[in-house]
């Protein structure tokens, strides 16, 4: 009888789980970077603490204002500015401000025999048709930019909720984060050595992500938007966006970016500054990487690039931009369980 109850009360929790998991997926996000906020900001947290140990509501307070200045607030206000800037290019191209034929031509005019040669061989020799086919794709782009743009806006209301979702959560996390984790580490049913791996994997893939590559990316970012604004680049802010995006890719990332606009600046005869790009790009936006990731995540994560790359961008592909952190995550979790499993199984073979 008491095995009969105990299955049921099993089942009872599992069935509870899933409808609370049902119940709380709208806001899977808010909670996702609400966690991910909190552990960020968590030392910062217990550096607070230390300077006032009976004030946990203040120190929590303290660090959600830290939070707001350095990451939210900066983040909403890039993003109205970019935004602004898609629908305005996008409206310029949708109105024919751009000349594509006039600017293929350009290019045409200053490029060595060999390239006009390659050209006519791929049948890029007309003019016309290029920029007609260049119009077409970049205003399906912009046009799908402008389109989630102006459906953001719409839906202005559950960012606002999500938002705020996530900075209640964090809250709250800063302040009884350490009482939660030992309570719901005592109610799984694995072994305290096991657990606390997971736990710190969890954390430490947290870390290293988010410093790792949102630091980094976003660094790259502001310093090739920079570059593009100084040198007079045409939406200096979607570059810098882009190319914080693509620096996700590891070896080319960024040149996806700065390596055509500055192919495109020396053909078009702006040498000096197609050459001071290309300068700026492998000298400054390049190193970036190479100097602060190894700074700023040492030895964090052991996980290999390719599997970075690859749980990253299959993450974003299945969850949106939640799989940033979500994919290198489950990653991280799935090597750490079967690292576990074969070093259990070696110890079990030796005895």
């Amino acid at each position: 009888m008491r095995g009969l109850q105990n299955g049921t009360f099993l089942i009872f929790i599992i069935i509870v789980s899933l409808a609370f998991a049902w119940v709380v997926s709208p806001f899977y996000g808010a909670i996702l970077w609400g966690v991910v906020a909190a552990i960020m900001f968590a030392p910062l947290n217990r550096k607070l603490l230390s300077l006032m140990p009976k004030r946990k509501n203040l120190a929590a307070v303290v660090a959600l204002f830290a939070l707001i200045a350095l990451v939210i607030v900066p983040a909403i206000l890039i993003g109205l500015a970019l935004a602004d800037e898609v629908v305005g290019l996008y409206e310029q191209v949708r109105s024919n401000e751009f000349d594509f034929a006039k600017i293929f031509a350009n290019i045409q005019g200053n490029l060595p025999s060999w390239a006009l040669s390659l050209l006519d061989r791929f049948g890029l020799n007309d003019a016309d048709a290029v920029a007609e086919r260049v119009s077409v794709g970049v205003s399906a782009i912009l046009r799908s930019l402008a389109q989630g743009v102006l459906g953001f806006g719409q839906s202005a209301f559950a960012f606002v909720a999500a938002l705020g979702v996530m900075l209640y959560l964090t809250f709250f996390l800063l302040r009884d984060g350490d009482r939660l984790a030992k309570q719901i580490g005592a109610i799984v049913p694995m072994h305290l050595d096991i657990k606390q791996a997971l736990v710190e994997k969890f954390a430490t893939v947290i870390r290293a992500t988010v410093k790792g590559s949102v630091v980094v990316a976003f660094v790259q970012g502001v310093v090739g938007g920079i570059i593009f604004s100084l040198l007079g680049i045409h939406a200096a802010l979607l570059g810098g966006v882009v190319m914080g995006f693509f620096s996700l890719i590891p070896a080319v990332g960024t040149g996806l970016v700065w390596v055509p606009v500055a192919i495109y600046l020396l053909a078009t005869g702006a040498v000096w500054q197609g050459f001071t790009l290309v300068l700026c790009g492998f000298f400054i936006i390049g190193m970036v990487d190479n100097v602060l990731r190894p700074i700023l995540i040492g030895k964090e994560t052991r996980m290999p690039d390719y599997v970075v790359l690859i749980s990253t961008l299959g993450g974003i592909g299945i969850f949106g931009l939640n799989g940033f952190i979500l994919g290198p995550v489950i990653a991280a979790l799935f090597m750490a369980a079967w690292d576990i499993f074969g070093q259990a199984r070696t110890f079990e073979e030796e005895i």
